[in-house]
């Protein structure tokens, strides 16, 4: 769940998102239904509990826990994507959207009873990752962390090992996704543990989305990978995914969303 970038990549790369942030809305997977209800019961949150939420993108994650009754503020760098949350949440009146990066941001209140992250764990300065959401939270209070995990059945498409050559061709190193058996939960790793002791660490039955040519074109355009192959090398990628999909005017992904989440120590000797 957490994947390695330098510091000038992790300022530039989450570009790609709110540059296609209508692309992003309609085609990126969402967590289902039961993620949610067991970070409600995991945590034990109730109405009324204050939440940040770290990158909320269009605020496809946002809805869930405002629709749970949760106070949520959500911090997204993006002007485009938070746009579109705010209009998204507009019917949620305990819901706020804030445009700043996580790291710059300063609350004006608190301390809060969770801090969740839906697919941008990875986006935030590895010195802050565990230390300012830790900061953030009452003792006792909940880090949740979840995602979604490409995956390949055994019974998927062609399409998804054939196109491992266009991946090949510009660079990357062309694996198909594992199946879904062989993706196993993700868990806090050992630089969390001066901050939060771990609560569960799940993963959930794999759910299929059917995209259309064009929106499997338009998500693979806001895919990270994609943009560290600059703005060269990703118009030919894309360009051979486009003719390969001439073949194929549907195709079926697989995702497995996996939930963690930690407690915060009710000691403060990391401060």
């Amino acid at each position: 769940m957490i994947s390695g970038f330098s510091d000038a990549e992790r300022r530039t790369l989450p570009r790609v998102f709110d540059a296609a942030a209508e692309d992003y809305d309609r085609t990126r997977p969402a967590c289902p239904p039961a993620v949610f209800d067991d970070l409600v019961a995991l945590t034990g949150l109730a109405p009324g509990d204050r939440v940040v939420e770290i990158g909320p993108g269009t605020g496809q994650a946002t809805a869930p826990l405002a629709e749970r009754g949760l106070a949520v503020t959500a911090i997204e760098p993006g002007a485009a994507l938070a746009e579109l949350a705010r209009h998204r949440l507009a019917r949620f009146p305990d819901v706020r959207v804030q445009t700043c990066t996580f790291e710059a941001w300063e609350p004006a209140g608190g301390p809060f009873d969770a801090v969740a992250v839906f697919n941008a764990f990875h986006w935030i300065d590895p010195a802050l990752r565990y230390r300012k959401p830790a900061e953030l939270l009452r003792a006792g209070g909940h880090l949740v962390v979840a995602g979604i995990a490409w995956a390949r059945p055994a019974d998927a498409e062609r399409f998804w090992t054939d196109v491992q050559e266009d991946y090949r061709a510009v660079g990357f190193e062309g694996d198909p996704p594992p199946p879904p058996e062989a993706i196993e939960p993700w868990r806090l790793p050992p630089e969390a543990a001066p901050f939060f002791e771990a609560v569960a660490a799940r993963t959930y039955p794999p759910f299929r989305r059917v995209y259309t040519a064009e929106e499997y074109l338009a998500n693979l355009g806001t895919q990270t990978g994609a943009a560290q192959l600059g703005e060269e090398r990703r118009g030919e990628f894309l360009d051979r995914v486009r003719r390969r999909l001439a073949d194929w005017p549907r195709v079926t992904a697989t995702f497995v969303p996996r939930l963690v989440v930690g407690r915060r120590h009710a000691e403060t000797s990391w401060r």
